[in-house]
């Protein structure tokens, strides 16, 4: 209960202990444990992809916040203009989320996070179409995104119809990733996730954090640290 309620709820550690009549080490114990056996469990994307047949899956990344620590530049979104994590969401076309990689830094541009996880490698090996929005432009062959208009000049007809079927068809992906952040750890954590998020080679370290949320997926949170948890060290294990 005391993890679920910090991952949940995101409350400080102390509150929670407190609550408990139990040490502040003993609920970061707890919430620790918790994190690495969900994370233990976490299938690859590949598995899931077996298991779900899904017709096509939608790739959209989000931000999400933490608190600045240091120069905080890693960690820092231009897009969003904010601190936090690049956490790239999977999709199937019901809107449920199948998967979460590693959550990589906030500077992270979602192409190269889509790359660096292998995700439209993997769904093409499995046959599954991949959509996404203009972010992922240039992804590839096996992905769909909007038209972009040309300069000085206008898309076509056909391609304004294929524009809005894609934006209709991600309704449901938005509202997938709107319940994902229900989970207040996901708005805004209050500590930073850089030392754990990558190594000295500036790669994601594969241990912690699936958890089991209200979509059905396998989301969220991090590694222990001396004052907390620090969230989004990596969202499930990678393929």
């Amino acid at each position: 209960m005391i993890a679920l309620a910090y991952l949940r709820r995101h409350d400080p550690l102390t509150q929670l202990a407190a609550g408990s009549r139990i040490a502040v080490g003993t609920a970061h114990a707890y919430v620790t444990t918790v994190v690495e056996h969900l994370a233990a469990k976490a299938p690859g994307l590949l598995k899931v992809l077996r298991e779900t047949d899904p017709d096509y899956v939608f790739v959209d990344g989000t931000l999400a916040e933490c608190d600045r620590v240091g120069d905080g530049r890693t960690d820092y979104s231009t897009k969003h203009r904010r601190h936090g994590v690049n956490v790239q969401v999977i999709a199937d076309p019901g809107g449920r989320t199948l998967w979460l990689p590693p959550a990589l830094p906030g500077r992270t541009h979602d192409r190269t996070a889509a790359r660096t996880h292998k995700i439209i490698r993997i769904c093409e090996r499995q046959g599954v179409p991949v959509l996404a929005d203009l972010a992922y432009t240039g992804a590839g062959e096996w992905v769909t995104t909007p038209g972009r208009r040309p300069p000085q000049g206008e898309l076509t007809p056909t391609e304004q119809t294929l524009n809005r079927a894609l934006s209709a068809a991600r309704v449901p992906v938005e509202r997938g990733i709107a319940r994902l952040r229900s989970w207040r750890i996901f708005r805004r954590a209050r500590c930073s996730p850089q030392p754990h998020d990558v190594n000295h080679q500036g790669r994601p370290h594969a241990g912690a954090a699936p958890l089991k949320s209200l979509t059905g997926c396998s989301p969220t949170t991090g590694i222990g640290s001396a004052h907390g948890v620090r969230p989004f060290a990596a969202l499930s294990r990678q393929a």
